[in-house]
């Protein structure tokens, strides 16, 4: 930098050289007799020695001045070699917020085409100002928020974002006023406190992991439009006490929705505008305009006079009339889930589309649907995964009340509603992350009192919260308590629940046994059993056999992943495709033979399959009958990921592994897929006809090891009623004898209905399977 500031005098004094010159010619010279002296060449500049990374001439940018920026790839870059267009990426940060920002990330625009110097060095021109450049106008210019990338946004400079300081002695920015302190009232709660009508109390909790707080906090929306100032209507009374900033808003319109942020910050620092993380409403200005009104009828209108996500508050929203006030939840041990994603199971991808399908899943005789993630996540197109506000539902898929409408004529239907739920982490956007953030590393603070710096587990994803904090246990226990009280779901999936730990680990010690997770565990499945005693809780967990069997004993539920077991079954490949690990009676998994995140056994039998499966539909369709024969009739909880039962051969990685896959909603008019969906709906009916052959509490005995594949696997149930089922099925390519598992005489072919006496064993064709019932 110091070279820089040493060219810029250098040349400052050069051009200034040239003027006196000139001037002094010019006097010697008379009016009458003018002489034009020979312009002489200017001189060729001299090479700027621009160092790697980002920097700038001035050293000091002043936003009423031009600025030149530099870029030079180091050789850890992806632009280092790079040959095509490069682009900047840029904004003037104020309050925590990036504005004026020329162009979309994926928008090409002249003005933002950097120079190229040469070999892995640009340069740009901010003029004939930085104000001017952005057209800021009376917004204090003192950050710049840079990115250096290529043409189409796939390779960046560095992969942090980049900031420059900028000088500003025009506009200043709003000056906070001396704190004012006082007691909240009674009853409060962190976030958006109703107290009538049209009264309204804020709350905002400060204290980092210190037990320091910020210096001010004042409040900005709709109410006082959008303006800060040190009077009642702006800043917020500091609770030392309680660790709090409140403030009570009269006057309020019954029944509006208003928007607002809050502006806080410490002394000598920038201040950052923040949304209400307890909010049940955000709007987004970068998002919400992608969002159709068929998904979303209610207002998206974006105010002036905010920056970045706001959020939202009414005094009198809607009240919904539920049909269904107190659904009979399906026995738990026979639950048959169904896992499913708004935007990849409709046209619409919402949640208009899912409940004009919801006849079809209450056809194939499912008792539980379990929604991907639908909290407010980032962006519109998303698993879900990348989760901010948790109170908010995300406006991707549609209002409150379709929400709300969803679910009610899911209970209608017979059908139970679990949400998948992501407290491992949240994205940068989440309020509680960016109160205390560390712009330079683009993470979570250190003192950030509900936020790891770093995961102790190597599994995390954003920014991983600290379970052990009491604050994040009060969050996410009144966020789960919120959820089954405002839309009547039924239960949760809980995410990556490994990573509720403060324990450092690897891959290979991450799943030991941690006393303090099943604790924290534990602490939420109370709370959710507050509020609904017969919830149904289900844990990705893998852990230590020893922890998820104390999980188990306390009444939740573990996923069982046999998706590689399934795979090698369906592919007709004999190696590791023992079934046997999906039963045990307690913990009572709730096994899977695929999921969102596994990838599709019928991709991988045309892919991979042995016989001739990677061209012969019909035989692969066969086979996953089998798979479903040995999998549906097996007692404990059981999910199916959305369109197995249709035998779905698009790879997870198609078009990305989290991005849109196409809709094959037509196989079900080939005569083998849909063989396999009525191989499903039978199995199912079964299930829910005689759920006390499915909850483990009767005898269950089966053969489903490799050593059992060339004779024939086998299965024989029998509950406490008396009710029998023996199943018998052929994964080969040939046709087999297969013998009996219990006793032979008379018995019912559940598939055709009829009446068959059986002695001994059973003739199966290839990739054939029986099964038979008494009793029922």
């Amino acid at each position: 930098m110091k070279d820089l500031k040493q060219l810029w005098r250098l040349f400052s004094v050069f051009q200034l050289s040239c003027v006196c010159v000139l001037l002094m010619g010019l006097a010697a010279c008379s009016d009458d007799n003018p002489v034009t002296p020979e312009p002489e060449p200017e001189p060729e500049p001299e090479p700027v020695e621009v160092p790697e990374g980002l920097s700038w001439i001035p050293e000091e940018p002043d936003a009423d001045h031009e600025l030149t920026i530099y870029f030079k790839a180091a050789a850890s870059s992806e632009l280092k070699g790079y040959t095509g267009e490069v682009y900047i990426h840029t904004g003037v940060v104020s309050e925590g917020t990036w504005l004026y920002v020329p162009a979309e990330w994926d928008e090409n625009l002249d003005k933002c085409r950097m120079e190229r110097i040469e070999d892995n060095t640009w340069s740009i021109k901010l003029q004939p100002s930085v104000r001017q450049w952005f057209g800021s106008g009376e917004t204090p210019v003192q950050k710049l928020g840079v990115v250096i990338r290529s043409a189409d946004g796939t390779k960046k400079g560095v992969e942090e974002d980049l900031f420059i300081p900028v000088k500003d002695n025009v506009y200043t920015g709003f000056q906070p006023g001396e704190v004012k302190t006082g007691t909240m009232p009674q009853g409060l709660v962190e976030g958006i406190n109703v107290v009538d009508a049209s009264t309204v109390t804020l709350v905002l909790y400060d204290l980092d992991k210190n037990g320091q707080r910020k210096d001010y906090a004042h409040v900005v929306g709709d109410f006082n439009q959008w303006t800060l100032s040190n009077d009642e209507h702006s800043q917020m009374t500091r609770d030392e006490q309680a660790g709090c900033w409140w403030i009570t808003l009269t006057g309020l319109e019954p029944g509006r929705e208003y928007a607002f942020q809050y502006y806080v910050g410490m002394k000598g620092e920038d201040p950052i505008r923040l949304a209400d993380a307890y909010t049940t409403k955000v709007l987004d200005p970068d998002n919400d305009k992608y969002i159709p009104a068929s998904t979303y009828d209610e207002s998206l209108t974006y105010p002036k006079g905010g920056r970045g996500i706001v959020s939202t508050f009414n005094t009198q929203p809607e009240q919904y009339s539920w049909a269904v006030a107190d659904f009979q939840m399906p026995v738990h041990e026979s639950m048959l889930i169904y896992e499913l994603h708004l935007r990849d199971f409709t046209e619409t991808g919402d949640l208009e589309g899912a409940m004009a399908k919801l006849p079809y899943l209450k056809e194939l005789g499912i008792n539980a649907i379990e929604l991907m993630p639908v909290q407010e996540f980032d962006g519109n197109d998303s698993w879900g995964y990348n989760p901010c506000f948790f109170f908010a539902l995300d406006k991707a898929y549609g209002t409150p009340r379709m929400y709300k409408k969803f679910i009610d004529a899911c209970h209608q239907a017979g059908i139970a509603v679990l949400f998948d739920v992501v407290y491992n982490h949240a994205t940068g956007s989440c309020p509680l992350a960016k109160l205390y953030w560390d712009s330079a590393n683009n993470k979570t603070a250190s003192n950030n009192p509900y936020f790891n710096v770093d995961a102790p587990h190597p599994y995390s994803v954003f920014h991983d919260f600290n379970h052990e904090s009491p604050l994040v246990r009060k969050f996410i226990k009144r966020n789960l308590q919120y959820l089954l009280t405002e839309y009547h779901i039924d239960g949760f999936r809980f995410d990556l629940t490994k990573g509720f730990t403060q324990q450092s680990s690897t891959e290979a010690t991450a799943g030991n046994y941690d006393a303090d997770r099943i604790a924290i565990l534990k602490d939420y499945y109370e709370a959710i059993r507050e509020v609904k005693e017969d919830a149904f809780v289900v844990l990705e967990h893998f852990c230590d056999t020893r922890e998820e069997t104390e999980l188990a004993q306390a009444g939740l539920h573990l996923w069982r992943n046999m998706n590689n077991a399934y795979c090698q079954s369906g592919m007709g490949w004999e190696d590791e495709s023992a079934f046997t690990s999906l039963y045990e009676k307690k913990p009572a998994w709730v096994g899977y033979m695929e999921s969102h995140d596994e990838e599709r056994v019928s991709y991988k039998q045309k892919t991979y399959g042995n016989y001739d499966f990677k061209t012969n539909l019909a035989t692969r369709m066969d086979q996953l009958e089998v798979n479903a024969a040995f999998f549906l009739t097996v007692p404990g909880p059981k999910m199916v990921w959305q369109f197995g039962e249709m035998g779905y051969d698009v790879s997870i990685e198609e078009n990305g592994r989290t991005g849109r896959k196409p809709l094959h909603w037509e196989y079900l008019e080939d005569a083998d897929r849909k063989s396999v969906h009525d191989t499903y709906v039978h199995l199912a009916k079964l299930r829910n006809a005689a759920p006390e052959l499915f909850d483990a509490t009767g005898t269950f005995t089966w053969k489903v090891a490799v050593t059992n594949w060339a004779n024939g696997r086998i299965l024989y149930s029998e509950s406490v009623t008396g009710k029998k089922l023996m199943v018998m099925g052929n994964f080969t390519n040939a046709a087999i004898n297969v013998s009996l598992p219990a006793e032979g005489g008379d018995w019912t072919n559940y598939m055709t209905g009829e009446t068959e006496t059986l002695t001994g064993s059973v003739s199966l064709p290839a990739h054939g399977y029986v099964v038979y019932t008494k009793g029922m």
